[in-house]
């Protein structure tokens, strides 16, 4: 996931317009004082020693969500993938750093410079835009060039790693020979339909299997667990809303959203001095009160003439704009409201609000009643948090503390270590806790677990059972089965195995082929894939003969005659594309590599 995400965007600036995921080395203020004296209670992630906070993961979080490329029922899912993301990118920057890999405070600016998303209409850098963007994206200057130079180190490493990788003239050529490669060939399948006779099977063959194959038929250790869930996303479905609050929240919500604006401008300091101009523009505000139009007052008082004459209109505009004062103004007034003087630059301005781009009310009133309903819970779930931690550590139970915090005791099934599915039990820490030696062992209720900002767990044995050997009639019919799909491959194999010699003897056989033409390795067939791979794993037919072969499919058996290999016509743009593709896997290949190494050798802990 995190890769097609970081795909979405080639440069730096467009990654931070659109709040694309990268790895995170941003400033946290206050809080990242905890590390100097002591373990930081955020820190979510240690690799070889160096913290990932909660703070970045959840940075990166919302990032991610913003661009608008990750559906919110996968947040959980991203956030486990930005954990492994971010691990990966530390172990790569401290590889890089250990290897002396350096990046000038020059090699920075020039960067930063050059991306587009920081230029003016003229292609030109622009430190407020630098600024304004930065600031809309959670990052400073500071943080922004200290996450850029990391970020180039890592690309240096990775390139120069995909680099020292070549491919030589005869490997390209080959290669190209193969891919323009077509094959003709036809094919009969194969399946328990035509089976020669019935299946019989013994209970020693039955027993023999159950034996050989006994790892398959275990049953791993596993717990019943109780549980009690603080959930804020519940909590807040039980809040009643008022309209007057969705509207308020609607209005805070796209209090900065791009808006079209007017303005009459009253400069002064050649002309006009600074009170002569105050009076010009006490002089329009009268005129607007008086009921005169904006456009019309525009046109009278406004200096900037070429605004003047579209009623005094500005465009549509986004903060950062036209500065500190003038958003203060604009995105201050609703639509249609008209602002009092405003002084900028050696100039008065009177702004008025035309139009603002904000997703309409009924359209939010979902998303708003969430928001609202989660912000006046947020007391209470703190609240109900605290007494879960305080209760469950003293408790020598879970039904007790369900109780106390008028929650529901859960209760699951049978899990193991391993188990999948799409319970809160099954989240990241929470099996990992169960079968704690604290909780296992020793019967305690588990720490309190951080799911995510809005739900905390504690976990509690019910019971538990040790890895065992199921009796081989409890598992009969899986083994009947696998017993049954094994002998019936082999009667199958053995059959296509009888066809291909009576073929390769020169007779003839009784069923109707399949024909696949001029196929090349790529292209798109109805015949199965594997059946396709096989025919080009086969040996070159002579001119005019046809060479046959089985292959197995996973429920049946295929007999191959291929008939015709020809080197195909040339197509430079393919070619040139599967060149380039097989560069790109064989310098994946190699940092994931190096990737699979560090994780082996470093010391993470969760």
């Amino acid at each position: 996931m995190l890769q097609s995400i970081r795909n979405g965007s080639r440069s730096w600036g467009a990654k931070i317009i659109i709040g694309v995921m990268v790895a995170a080395m941003a400033l946290f203020g206050v809080e990242s004082l905890f590390g100097l004296f002591g373990d930081d209670p955020n820190q979510e992630i240690s690799v070889n020693g160096e913290p990932i906070m909660r703070q970045q993961i959840e940075l990166e979080v919302q990032r991610a969500m913003r661009s608008g490329q990750v559906p919110p029922e996968q947040e959980r899912q991203l956030r486990n993938d930005i954990r492994d993301e971010l691990v990966t990118q530390t172990l790569l920057t401290q590889y890089a750093e250990e290897g002396g890999l350096y990046v000038s405070e020059d090699q920075v600016d020039q960067l930063i410079v050059g991306i587009p998303e920081f230029q003016d209409e003229d292609g030109r850098f622009s430190p407020d835009i630098f600024r304004n963007r930065l600031s809309g994206a959670g990052y400073t200057p500071l943080s922004f060039r200290e996450e850029l130079e990391v970020d180039v180190k890592r690309q240096q490493l990775q390139q120069g790693l995909a680099f020292s990788d070549f491919t030589l003239d005869n490997e390209r050529q080959r290669l190209a020979e193969l891919q323009r490669q077509q094959r003709s060939f036809r094919y009969v399948m194969l399946d328990e339909d035509d089976l020669e006779g019935g299946i019989e099977i013994s209970d020693d063959e039955l027993q023999t299997y159950y034996e050989a194959n006994a790892d398959r038929f275990e049953r791993p250790e596993q717990v019943r667990l109780e549980y009690v869930l603080v959930d804020r996303r519940e909590m807040a479905n039980n809040v009643d809303v008022d309209e007057e609050a969705l509207r308020e929240a609607w209005l805070e919500r796209t209090e900065d959203a791009d808006r079209r604006v007017s303005h009459i401008m009253i400069t002064f300091g050649d002309e006009r001095n600074r009170d002569e101009a105050q009076q010009r523009a006490d002089e329009a505000l009268q005129a607007l009160e008086d009921g005169e139009s904006f456009a019309d007052t525009a046109l009278r008082y406004s200096d900037d003439t070429a605004s003047a004459e579209e009623g005094g209109d500005l465009g549509t505009i986004s903060p950062g704009f036209f500065g500190e004062a003038f958003d203060e103004a604009a995105f201050s007034l609703d639509e249609g409201e008209t602002s009092s003087v405003v002084e900028m630059d050696n100039a008065l301005h009177i702004i008025q609000v035309t139009d603002i781009e904000r997703p309409a009310f009924e359209d939010q009133r979902d998303s708003l009643r969430e928001d609202v309903a989660m912000n006046e819970v947020n007391d209470a779930f703190n609240d109900k948090v605290q007494q879960l931690i305080d209760e469950s550590f003293a408790a020598d139970d879970l039904q007790s503390v369900a109780e106390d915090l008028s929650l529901t005791l859960e209760e699951s099934d049978w899990l193991s270590r391993n188990d999948q599915g799409s319970s809160v039990l099954f989240e990241p820490g929470v099996m990992e806790q169960a079968f704690s030696d604290d909780v296992l062992e020793e019967g305690y209720n588990s720490e309190v677990i951080e799911l995510d900002e809005d739900r905390r767990l504690v976990v509690r044995v019910a019971d538990h059972r040790e890895q065992t050997q199921l009796p081989l009639n409890d598992v009969r019919d899986e083994v009947e089965a696998a017993v049954r799909a094994k002998r019936q491959q082999e009667r199958l194999q053995s059959q296509a195995e009888d066809m291909v010699a009576r073929l390769q003897a020169g007779e003839s056989i009784d069923r109707q082929w399949l024909e696949a033409n001029n196929v090349r390795r790529q292209d798109e067939v109805t015949a199965s894939q594997l059946i396709v791979q096989a025919a080009f794993r086969m040996p070159h037919p002579d001119d005019g003969e046809s060479t046959y072969q089985t292959a197995v499919l996973p429920t049946g058996v295929a007999v191959l005659a291929l008939d015709e290999v020809t080197a195909g016509d040339v197509d430079e743009e393919r070619e040139r594309f599967v060149a380039q593709m097989a560069q790109q896997l064989r310098a994946q290949a190699i940092i994931q590599g190096l990737v699979e190494d560090l994780r082996s050798d470093a010391e993470i802990e969760r």
